[in-house]
Parts: structure tokens; sequence; C-alpha cells
């Protein structure tokens, strides 16, 4: 599994502490950019990010400029798996604030993009300029009919 996050799931904890899966962990900002550059095709890019760290080990160092950069490679998907807000049936997708930062950049680097859209509309009723993800990356697109839960509720307590 590649994450920057692998949050609180105990049965992924499991397989993991069991050897059953391996972890590689991204910084956030790099495992985004290396979604959004194989999506577009670049096989590597070179990043500060994780120099003089773990993340760094096994990976080509190139010096630009004086300073240090490592080599990461693009990620590409045979299934990208995606949840919106709203989409029509050509596969033009909006999403809802942060649901953007991954979702949009993962429908471009999958082989066969699946989306889960909370709001199914009609062709043409999406305002153009409000798009985020257009459908030529969308191959299925299915209406999300179950209730949406919250994985873990916090709340502070009144003053």
């Amino acid at each position: 599994m590649l994450s920057s996050y692998v949050g609180e799931n105990k049965e992924f904890e499991r397989q993991y502490l069991a050897g059953e899966l391996e972890l590689e962990f991204n910084p956030q900002g790099t495992l985004a950019e290396r979604i959004r550059a194989g999506g577009a095709g670049i096989p590597g890019f070179y990043t500060k990010t994780g120099v003089g760290t773990l993340v760094a080990d096994g990976k080509e160092h190139k010096s630009f400029g004086g300073e240090t950069y490592i080599m990461e490679t693009g990620l590409t998907a045979d299934l990208s798996i995606i949840k919106a807000w709203k989409g029509d049936a050509e596969g033009n997708l909006i999403f809802n604030a942060t649901t953007r930062n991954f979702n949009s950049i993962m429908a471009t680097a999958g082989k066969i993009t699946v989306v889960e859209v909370d709001e199914l509309v009609p062709v043409g009723s999406l305002d153009p300029n409000f798009i985020h993800t257009p459908g030529i990356y969308v191959q299925r697109i299915i209406e999300a009919t179950c209730e949406k839960r919250i994985e873990q509720l916090t709340v502070r307590e009144r003053a």
C-alpha cells in the first residue's frame, strides 16, 4: 500500500503487523504529485521533500543548483475508485471541499475510473466552469444509494 496516512483501520493494522501487506509512506504532497504525474504521463520527477530521511532511502539523488533532490516516480492504477459530489451520465464531476484534493487527480491516473456520486444530474446541467474532472477520464458512474457515515465523531464540550 502506498499512503501518506493509514488512519485507525484495525484490519489494515492487523494485516501489516502480520506481514500480510507492505506499506510505503509518502509525504502527502509527494503522493499527490506522484499521482498527478502518472495521470499526465510523466514517469518521474525530482523533489526536495524527503531528502535526508527514510523516504529517500534507495532512491536516486541528484544535485540542482547545489541542492539535493530525490527522484520520485509517477503513479498509475489499473482501477481508480472515486467519490464525487455531483456528476452527469457523461462522467463530468464536481467535488465538494477537500475531496477534490486526491479524487480529481486519481481519476486521471487510472486505466479504468469508476465514480460514485452523491447526486447524478442530467447531462448539460453542470456549469462547465465548475467541472473539476471532465468525463473523458471516467468509464463508469453510479449514484450513491447508502447512508453517509462519519468514521469518528469528535466534538468539544460546551463551555
